[in-house]
C-alpha cells in the first residue's frame, strides 16, 4: 500500500512538471510546421505557385529532417536533451520567420529544407527524455498527454491560422504574419527550456529524495529486464529488425498521413464553398475536427496502457483512418457534410495510433539504444511526409481531383497497418510484468 502511495504521488509530480512543458513546446514545433498548409491557401496565389511547387515544398522539409535526424539524436545523448531542445526550438525559430520572405520557389524550398534541418531529433528527444522518467507502463499515456500537441496545435492552429491571415501591416500580406507571429513563442520557449528542464532524473530537485529513489529503482530494474531481451548501443540499435519493421511502417504512415494534412485546408476549401463557409469558418470548423481526434488520442492512449497492448491498436487507428478518408473523397461531391463527418473519422484514427506506437520501442531498447531507435524510426517514417504531399500535389495537377490521391494515400496507410502487425513480438507486456515482480521482491 505504501509503495502504491509513492508510486501515486510520484508519478503524479513527474507528470505535472514535464508534460505541460513539452506540450507547450511541442505545440509550437507542430504549429511552425503545419501552419503552411493553411498559408497556401494565400500564398500559393500570391507567388503563383502550382499545387505541385506547393506540395514539393511542404514535404522537402521532411528531407532536411531525414538527413540530420539521426546524427542530431546522437549528439543529443552526447550534450543532454536539454540543451539540444533549446537548440532547435531557437534556431527553428528563426528561420520560421525567414519564411516569411520568399519569393520564389527555390527559396521556398530552401526555407523548407532548412527549417526540417533545425527541427530534426526534436520529437526523438522528447520521446527518449520521457523514457527517462516514467515506467515502461505509463509510456503510452505520457506519450499521448504531451503528443496531444500533434491534434491540439492543428486545432488551434486553424481558426488562429485563418485570423493571422486577415492581418496586412507594413506591406505585408496576412499569410507572411502568420509564419512571422507563430515562430516567436519557439523563441522565447527555446531559451526557457534551458534553465527549467534537468538532463537527468539523478539531477532533479522537484522530486522528495524517497521519491527520486524510488523512481530510480523501479526505472533501473526495467533497464536491467530489457538489456536482457536487447542490450544494444546506439548503432546496433538502428541495425534491429523489430526496428527497421517499425520504420517501414512508419514510413507508410506518415506518407498517408502528411499527404492528406498538408493539403486538408486546400481539400475542404471547395467543399465549405458549397456550404456557404468563409475561411474563418472553415478555420473554426478544422480546428473542431482535430479537437475531435485529440478526444480520441487520449482514449485510444488509455486503452493501450489498460491492455498493455500496441500493435493493434496501431493497426485498427491506421485501418480506421484509411478507410474512412478513401470514403470521404468518394462522397465530397454527393454529400460534403457526410464527407467531413468520414474526413473526421480519417483524423482520429491517423492521431490515436501515435501513442501506442511511439509506446513500442523504449519497451525493448534503452537509453543510447533508445534513442537511436527512436531517431531511425522518425527519421525514415518522416520521408513519408516528404513524398506524401508532393504526390497529393501532382496527381492533383494531372487528374484535376484529389478523390485519386486520397485512395493512393489510404491503401499506404493499410500497409502501414499489415506491417506493423508483424512485429515479432510484444516485449513490452512482459518486460512490464518483469520489472514489477523484481521491484516487489525487493521491497
Amino acid at each position: 500500500m505504501e509503495q502504491q502511495l509513492l508510486e501515486k504521488s510520484t508519478v503524479r509530480k513527474v507528470t505535472l512538471r514535464l508534460i505541460p512543458f513539452l506540450f507547450l513546446c511541442f505545440f509550437i514545433s507542430i504549429l511552425d510546421r503545419v501552419n503552411i498548409s493553411f498559408a497556401a491557401l494565400q500564398m500559393n496565389e500570391d507567388l503563383g505557385f502550382s499545387n505541385a511547387v506547393f506540395g514539393l515544398g511542404a514535404g522537402i522539409f521532411f528531407l532536411g529532417y531525414f538527413l540530420l535526424e539521426v546524427p542530431g539524436s546522437a549528439i543529443m545523448t552526447k550534450i543532454g536533451a536539454r540543451r539540444w531542445i533549446s537548440r532547435i526550438m531557437v534556431t527553428w525559430a528563426i528561420i520560421a520567420i525567414l519564411m516569411a520572405f520568399v519569393t520564389e520557389p527555390w527559396q521556398f524550398y530552401t526555407a523548407r529544407f532548412l527549417l526540417g534541418v533545425a527541427e530534426a531529433s526534436f520529437y526523438p528527444c522528447m520521446v527518449f527524455y520521457l523514457s527517462g522518467f516514467f515506467q515502461t507502463k505509463h509510456h503510452a499515456k505520457a506519450i499521448a498527454a504531451f503528443m496531444l500537441a500533434i491534434p491540439g496545435a492543428n486545432a488551434v492552429g486553424a481558426p488562429l491560422s485563418t485570423f493571422l491571415m486577415q492581418i496586412e501591416w507594413f506591406n505585408l500580406a496576412g499569410w507572411q504574419w502568420l509564419f512571422i507571429l507563430e515562430a516567436v513563442p519557439a523563441l522565447i520557449l527555446g531559451v526557457i527550456c534551458f534553465f527549467y528542464l534537468d538532463d537527468r532524473l539523478e539531477d532533479v530537485k522537484w522530486l522528495k529524495p524517497e521519491e527520486r529513489n524510488w523512481l530510480l529503482e523501479v526505472t533501473r530494474k526495467e533497464k536491467e529486464a530489457k538489456q536482457k531481451v536487447k542490450h544494444y548501443t546506439f548503432a546496433q540499435a538502428l541495425k534491429d529488425r523489430d526496428v527497421l519493421i517499425l520504420s517501414a511502417g512508419y514510413f507508410c504512415w506518415m506518407f498517408g498521413y502528411y499527404g492528406i494534412n498538408m493539403f486538408l485546408p486546400t481539400v475542404t476549401q471547395s467543399m465549405s464553398e458549397s456550404l456557404s463557409i468563409s475561411t474563418q469558418g472553415l478555420g473554426w470548423l478544422l480546428g473542431l475536427m482535430y479537437g475531435i481526434a485529440m478526444v480520441a488520442m487520449i482514449l485510444v492512449g488509455n486503452h493501450s496502457d489498460k491492455k498493455n497492448e500496441r500493435r493493434w491498436h496501431v493497426a485498427a487507428c491506421l485501418t480506421t483512418s484509411a478507410v474512412a478518408m478513401i470514403a470521404s473523397s468518394f462522397v465530397a461531391e454527393s454529400n460534403v457534410i457526410l464527407s467531413f463527418v468520414f474526413l473526421t473519422i480519417a483524423l482520429c484514427g491517423a492521431f490515436g495510433a501515435y501513442s501506442p506506437f511511439w509506446a513500442i520501442p523504449p519497451s525493448f531498447l534503452t537509453e543510447s539504444a533508445a534513442a537511436g531507435a527512436i531517431a531511425l524510426i522518425n527519421s525514415i517514417g518522416n520521408l513519408g511526409g516528404f513524398f506524401g504531399p508532393y504526390a497529393v500535389g501532382y496527381i492533383r495537377d494531372t487528374t484535376g481531383s484529389f478523390t485519386m490521391s486520397m485512395v493512393f494515400l489510404g491503401v499506404s496507410m493499410i500497409v502501414s497497418s499489415f506491417i506493423i502487425i508483424f512485429l515479432v513480438k510484444q516485449t513490452g507486456k512482459a518486460l512490464s510484468r518483469s520489472a514489477d515482480s523484481k521491484l516487489h521482491k525487493s521491497s
